[in-house]
Formats: structure tokens, sequence, C-alpha cells
């Protein structure tokens, strides 16, 4: 079993990355090269801006590569705890956000050349106990009747058809849903970007940042450029100066596995309906099969950071839920083993706009593949002029009470939440 990213090992490497030092006066520098910031540089070079992306691992280092490879269309939570939460109308434009950028994938996918298998799958969430159908079927009703009409309402026995497991109860299925290899993307999001202007600057973290003039100064330690305006979208992997941001994004490990590649009886006799997975439980999983056939497996296995210690020690976890769910599968062997970082706001809901002479989106709460490249967009479209789409301009986001950029309080965040799973 090897400890890396899948999405990472086989994608074909990003080789256009900018040699020499950090240096330059700049339009726009972007922090982060994960999909939000590659997707920002990429609108703002294709319209004549001078663009640096500076990457402190390699570009997709983060949550872009570490993820369970789902575009998932929709929120988080239920749609009537959105509207509640949000109002309305808010609730309703954010909800059609994700729909929105799942449809912008397919578009950069198609226009840049972006060889990726991205495919429109559909997405079925599962009910793991009969109440929770019940939560799912009412949400269903305010959900198909107000927003979104390609929705489905499925019974236990209509699971048969999709799934290769009786641990579930019924789901619903959106079927604007859709699935990417990550890697290839994020990889050829990197490559159009550089192709269309913009420098990618790799190993390069931001340790300092000060004004000049109606712009900032940037630190690297390949060096410091200029540049009148600043994306920064480093979600769960913000560090250096940005101590803002920290206060309020907590960032939280997400494990996944991926098996051997299975035989199509195999495949067939687990997800025959080739979608991607999620659970009802707060501490859920989430699953879909990769383009060569294995099943990619994850979830909050322990609420942690992610390191080789750790993400060895989620697999186990992972492993036994996976074999719970799929018993067939009890002899197949696990080739990878990952972790990763979320991006975890307070109320789970994304943020987006301008703090601190910054223009950012994070917080994406485990819905980051889906949602990051319309923000990036967004962001672009916004230095551009092209007016503000923004679903979350405006919504407060206060600091975390007692958080400092460490979370101390994951173990009582699990402990709450496995309380929950088992009376719910």
């Amino acid at each position: 079993m090897q400890l890396k990213s899948y999405w990472h090992d086989t994608a074909p490497p990003f080789n256009a990355g900018a040699k020499g030092p950090v240096a330059g006066q700049f339009d726009v520098a972007v922090i982060g090269g994960g999909f939000t910031g590659l997707a920002a540089a990429r609108v703002l070079a294709k319209a004549g801006r001078s663009v640096a992306v500076l990457e402190a691992q390699h570009v997709g280092y983060g949550g872009s590569g570490r993820n369970g490879g789902h575009l998932n269309n929709g929120i988080a939570h239920s749609f009537i705890a959105a509207k509640e939460h949000l109002g309305a109308e808010r609730a309703a434009a954010l909800y059609k956000a994700f729909d929105a950028s799942v449809d912008l994938i397919g578009h950069i996918v198609q226009e840049e050349r972006i060889d990726c298998d991205f495919r429109r799958s559909g997405k079925l969430k599962l009910a793991s106990k009969p109440a929770h159908y019940e939560s799912i079927a009412r949400n269903y009703e305010v959900l198909h009747g107000s927003v979104d009409p390609d929705t489905e309402l499925l019974s236990r026995g209509d699971l048969a058809r999709e799934i290769g497991s009786d641990a579930f109860f019924g789901g619903m299925l959106q079927k604007k849903s859709a699935m990417v290899h990550m890697g290839r993307y994020v990889n050829g999001l990197a490559d159009a970007a550089a192709r269309h202007g913009a420098q990618v600057f790799e190993r390069a973290p931001v340790t300092a940042r000060k004004r000049a003039g109606e712009g900032w100064a940037l630190t690297t330690p390949r060096g410091e450029l200029r540049a009148n305006k600043v994306i920064l979208a480093t979600g769960a992997y913000t560090s250096g100066p940005f101590g803002w941001f920290r206060r309020r994004i907590v960032p939280m490990g997400s494990f996944i596995v991926a098996t051997r590649p299975l035989s199509e009886a195999e495949a067939a006799a687990t997800l025959p309906g080739l979608r991607t997975y999620v659970t009802s439980l707060n501490i859920g999983n989430y699953f879909r099969l990769s383009p060569d056939n294995r099943l990619i497996f994850g979830g909050r296995a322990q609420f942690s950071g992610s390191d080789a210690k750790a993400d060895a020690r989620a697999g186990e976890i992972l492993r036994e839920s996976m074999v719970r769910y799929f018993p067939h599968l009890a002899n197949v062997g696990i080739d990878y083993c990952w972790g990763g970082l979320v991006d975890m706001t307070q109320d789970r809901f994304p943020r987006a706009g301008e703090a601190e002479g910054l223009l950012f989106a994070m917080g994406y709460s485990g819905h980051g593949a889906q949602m990051s490249s319309l923000m990036g967009t967004i962001l672009a479209e916004t230095i551009l002029g092209q007016g503000d789409r923004n679903p979350m301009k405006g919504l407060p986001w206060n600091a975390i009470p007692g958080y400092f950029g460490k979370p101390w309080f994951l173990p009582i965040v699990g402990a709450y939440y496995r309380f929950l799973d088992r009376i719910q």
C-alpha cells in the first residue's frame, strides 16, 4: 500500500512552471495553485493581465489533489436547513452556483482539451438509517419543487440497480453531478493558465506581505514580487502571514483509500450505477469507481490532521467500513492510501469576497472540488470589472471564539458527531 494520492501518482506531470526567481511587477498575484487559484489565473491571463501564481509545494498539492474525485452539485446541508440559515434567495443562489460550477468545469475541460475523464454521473445520497430516508425525502420535496427538478427519490428497492450493498434504506439522486480525474484536471488547468501567459511558481510559499503603494509586495524563499491585486486561494493549507483567515478556517483531515483495479465483474457487483455516492451519517463515507476501475473510498475516519501515521491508521478504519458495505471486497488489496485537509468553516458554508485588502475564496467545507473553479473564475471577473456573481457576497464571517489556527477541539467535535450518529 502506497501512502500517496492516487490522483497525484497517476497524472501526467505539470512541466510548465516558471524556472527563474520570483520577481517582477504583476497585475495580479494568486496565492495557491489549486483549482481556485488556477481557474482565476486562467481567466485573467486570457484577458491579457500579467499573472503570477505562487504555490507553496506543487500545483494540486493540497485539497485539489487529495479529494475523492466527486463533482457533486448541490450543497452539503439539506436545502431546508440552508434556507433557514441563509434565507431562501441566497440558499437558492448558492445551490445554483454549485450547478454552474460543474457546468463550468465541463466547459473548461472541453475548451482546454484536458484529458481527465470528466463524466456526468449523478450523485446518490444514501440513507444510512430509515429515519435518514424520511429526512432525505422531506428535503427532496422542497428541492425538487423549487431549485432542482433533475432529482429523483429512490426507495430501498430501487437501490439494487445502483449499489451492490444492502446497508442503505433509499436515497436521493442528483443528476447534474459529475466526476473527474482530479490530478489530470488540476495539472491540465495549470498547463492552460501557463499557456495563456500566467507564470506559475512552484515551491514558493508566501512568507511575508506588505503594502507597496496601491498594491502588495509578497516575499517567498525564491524571491519577491509586487502585484496590484492579490487573490488568496489556499483553503485548509493557509499558512504564513494570513492570521485573519486562519482564525476562520479549521483544517480537518479527510482520508481515502483506492483498491487495486477491480475486474469488470467485481465493479458491476459493487457500484453498478457508476455514480458518485455519499452516505448520510455525520461521520459518513463517500465513494466512486476510478477510470481504471478502482474503488475510491473515503471518509472522515478520524478527527485529526494528515500525516503518514494518521493516514495509515485512517486507511485501516476505511478498509473496515468498505468491507462492511461490500463484503465481497474483503480480499481485495488496497493500493493507495492518503489524507488531505478540508477547509471547514464554523457553519460549513463557503466564503468569498475581500478582506484585509485581499480577494479570497475558501471554506468550501468538503465541497471545494466542484465549487472552486467557479469561485476562482468569479474573483477574476471581479478584478476585470465584469460584475460580481459571488453567491456568498456580504455573508458575515466571524472568527471562531478561542481559536487561533490550531484546532485543539477536533477530538471533542469527533466525539459529538459519533454520539449524534448513534442516536439519530
